[in-house]
């Protein structure tokens, strides 16, 4: 019998979602916090292009909580530890992540781990959670230093290089291998490209407010649809086939198309579907946000590239991590590099939902059925926090400094029964990639680059990131030489 599917939404017309959004508003029981609660347009836009300093802005006049109205409705905003805890972990229950301001991503993910609230994301995770035990990501290792070898025969000395395009087609070959099991030059994966079409349905976050309003040809959405059905190409295909043939291997699609929950019931090929849809684009997407900053920031200091080169020569056997190295962040420069990069620049950067039940807190009342957006990017920056947030450190990780964070001050996952189910796989590609990059190439940035971010939903160089290509350097001086 095949696992129940979430309930519907309450709406699907773009109109009628805005006007039940009025409705549910006005018929708010209790007051909003505190913030900026009159209409306008050009808050909304500046906060679609710029929303970091707004946030940052808004905690220092009102608090940790605060009301900014955006479009057509009040949104709440949590920040700090305390608000991250609230809403992912010691209140979760008041929160549904599928009407939050992310629910347009429905039209691409379908009903997959990110989409889903309640017993059927309990239900689904459990199905899934096998597949993400540590022997299965360590038996990835070798799969991602191979694809990257692959990769880094693209880049040539002093050639100059968009690192972020190069990571994303490198993580995509990567999820596609890894998760889905399925060859990226075979055929139907040879026929599409798979980044390119994720890049064009994740646009529609980076259109104006009011084009997402629009179902026509030329919409933003018409043209997530278009790259939504070109994927389902090849995922139902594979499907099919496996069906078909009875193959199976160790990935993700081989364990979906077996798996049974607690009761007996199977996911059906829907289903399938849009859990693979979402795992291709979370194992790909964030992988690739998180190398991109990484090589941006440590062009940006060549002092902490020394001691990475350094922990390399000492640490590594012919210049390859081992398996325990990258899965259990055994290179402690490495790993305290990641952790400061995840903390400035944590690609799911926002975390939407929506209230059930009215609620207070740090003594302000929220109604229900209030969009709620938690913000680890906004959290990671807070003064009170994180001294010099705008600073790289990435000895802010050190074992006692971490210890010494407070409950819910570091959440690039998010939290609770909404962490990322694939966080200990993602962790592993970016400490593999970093490390054959390392070991290979010293990256550098052009003079006149200046770094611009954009969100969709994930965080990224808005301009991609070009980067000149040199030969890896053997110590400090030379480093600082060639970059």
């Amino acid at each position: 019998m095949a696992l129940v599917g979430p309930p519907p939404l309450r709406n699907v017309s773009p109109l009628s979602v805005l006007l039940t959004d009025i409705r549910d508003e006005r018929s708010a029981t209790v007051p909003f916090p505190p913030g900026e609660t009159r209409v306008s347009m050009a808050r909304t836009r500046r906060f679609a292009s710029e929303p970091l300093p707004m946030l940052l802005d808004a905690y220092e006049r009102f608090g940790g909580i605060f009301t900014l109205r955006l479009f057509h409705s009040n949104v709440v905003f949590m920040l700090g530890p305390a608000a991250n805890h609230y809403v992912t972990v010691s209140h979760a229950s008041n929160f549904l992540w599928r009407d939050g301001h992310f629910r347009d991503l429905i039209g691409l993910m379908g009903d997959g781990l990110l989409t889903i609230d309640g017993e059927f994301h309990r239900r689904s995770r459990m199905i899934m959670l096998p597949a993400f035990h540590r022997e299965h990501i360590a038996a990835s290792v070798d799969l991602i230093i191979e694809e990257t070898d692959r990769a880094l025969e693209q880049m040539r000395p002093r050639a100059t290089i968009d690192v972020y395009s190069w990571t994303r087609h490198l993580a995509m070959r990567v999820a596609m291998r890894a998760l889905f099991g399925l060859d990226p030059d075979g055929e139907p994966a040879r026929s599409v490209d798979a980044a390119g079409l994720f890049e064009d349905a994740l646009s529609f976050y980076a259109s104006d407010y009011l084009l997402r309003i629009f179902r026509g040809r030329l919409s933003p959405w018409a043209s997530m649809q278009t790259a939504a059905r070109k994927l389902d190409t090849v995922i139902y295909s594979e499907i099919s086939r496996r069906r078909a043939t009875g193959e199976r291997g160790q990935d993700i699609l081989s364990l979906l198309l077996d798996a049974e929950d607690e009761n007996g019931d199977t996911l059906s090929d829907g289903q399938i579907r849009d859990e693979v849809m979402t795992l291709l684009f979370a194992g790909h997407d964030t992988a690739t946000s998180t190398i991109s900053f990484m090589f941006y920031e440590l062009a940006r200091h060549p002092e902490i590239v020394a001691r990475l080169v350094a922990e390399q020569d000492r640490e590594l056997a012919g210049g390859r991590p081992t398996h325990s190295q990258v899965l259990s962040g055994e290179l402690g420069e490495l790993e305290r590099v990641l952790e400061e990069t995840l903390r400035k620049y944590p690609p799911a950067w926002i975390g939407p939902r929506r209230s059930i039940e009215p609620f207070e807190f740090e003594g302000q009342t929220v109604p229900g059925r209030a969009f709620i957006n938690y913000c680890s990017w906004a959290s990671h920056h807070l003064r009170d926090v994180f001294p010099e947030p705008e600073e790289f450190r990435p000895e802010r990780f050190a074992a006692e400094a971490r210890a010494a964070m407070p409950k819910g001050a570091y959440i690039p996952f998010g939290g609770g029964s909404r962490t990322c189910i694939g966080m200990r796989f993602g962790q592993l590609e970016v400490r593999t990639i970093a490390t054959v990059i390392l070991s290979r190439c010293t990256l550098a940035l052009p003079e006149d680059f200046k770094l611009t971010i954009r969100q969709m939903p994930t965080i990224s160089p808005k301009a991609g990131l070009p980067m000149i290509v040199h030969p890896r350097a053997a110590g400090a001086s030379g480093l600082s030489a060639a970059a």
